[in-house]
């Protein structure tokens, strides 16, 4: 399988992308944002609407949960790792 790795720090995606990935998970962006990161704190994210949201994450990458694997129109987050079995 031709693997892409996306360097999410170097590239960070777009509102756009990160909208289509959070739709293929069935998931909130808030989901898809990692909770321990002192910036989240600094934003005051809680309660905020996802389009809010999704503008922290890429404006701060470092709050996206990873890795995300997409394959064609599915994605799995790859923690555990055998969530990624799920799309395969």
């Amino acid at each position: 399988m031709d693997v892409e790795v996306v360097e999410y720090l170097k590239t960070p995606p777009t509102q756009k992308e990160l909208s289509a990935i959070v739709d293929m998970l069935g998931i909130s962006p808030w989901d898809l944002v990692r909770k321990n990161e002192s910036i989240l704190k600094e934003l005051n994210l809680d309660g905020t609407k996802p389009a809010k949201v999704l503008k922290a994450m890429t404006e701060h990458p470092i709050l996206i949960e990873r890795p995300i694997v997409v394959i064609g129109k599915k994605a799995a987050i790859g923690r555990p790792p055998e969530n990624i079995l799920s799309i395969l």
